[in-house]
């Protein structure tokens, strides 16, 4: 809890930061697109309970709104798809092998962030990012089931998702870093490191392993000068 909370401090501390920069030209600029592609890990401390830590394709966009100085409004969507199973002894959903599988989520998440860019040397810029982020997630109905397994899995996707959107469950910060390089005069190539932290267990008092929660990507970017 406490890492949360400094992680949370040093978010706004970020925010009110960029938020007195000098203004400059930037918001004469116009917006640009990022396309970006990459893997998810989403990670779990369950023991047997379940698939440990998948890993899973992660295709997004971003837009890039300048502000002030080098300062962005970056509204930003990623997609993934798992497969979930409900754990009747740990009181919650966790991803599951596919052969178990009762749940099918697929989620939006969608953030809310400002970047913030630095020159380097040789035309690279260096980001970081910050901001609001929300893992929005539609519960399905695995695919493929039939007769009592499909009652069955039913049931826990009803419990799957009240657990998901009950609580706030589904605020999840972000922050990111990475670096660009000058692919043409009109694009931009890079990679891209980001976290969205379980910001909810502040407030949800569930006695959670500490990997609960955390989503960790990596990316690459591409996006307009």
């Amino acid at each position: 809890m406490a890492r949360l909370r400094r992680i949370e401090i040093a978010m706004v501390a970020f925010i009110a930061a960029a938020a007195l920069l000098p203004a400059g030209n930037a918001a004469a600029a116009p917006p640009t697109w990022a396309f970006r592609g990459g893997l998810i890990a989403i990670l779990e401390d369950n023991g047997l309970e379940g698939d440990p830590a998948p890993i899973l394709p992660l295709p997004g966009a971003a837009l890039a709104i300048p502000l002030v100085w080098r300062l962005d409004a970056e509204p930003s969507i990623d997609l993934y798809s798992a497969v979930y199973g409900f754990s009747d002894l740990l009181g919650r959903p966790v991803p599951y092998a596919l052969e178990y599988r009762s749940t099918r989520v697929v989620s939006a998440l969608v953030g809310l962030p400002l970047a913030i860019t630095v020159p380097l040397p040789g035309g690279v810029r260096w980001r970081f990012l910050a901001g609001p982020a929300f893992d929005l997630r539609l519960c399905l109905v695995a695919e493929g089931l039939e007769g009592a397994d499909l009652e069955d899995a039913s049931a826990e996707t009803a419990d799957t998702a009240a657990y998901f959107w009950g609580s706030g469950r589904w605020v999840s910060p972000q922050i990111g870093t990475g670096v660009e390089i000058p692919a043409s005069d009109k694009f931009w190539l890079g990679i891209e490191a980001r976290a969205w932290i379980p910001a909810y267990r502040l407030w949800t008092g569930e006695e959670l392993p500490a990997a609960e929660g955390w989503r960790l990507a990596l990316s690459l970017r591409a996006g307009q000068r």
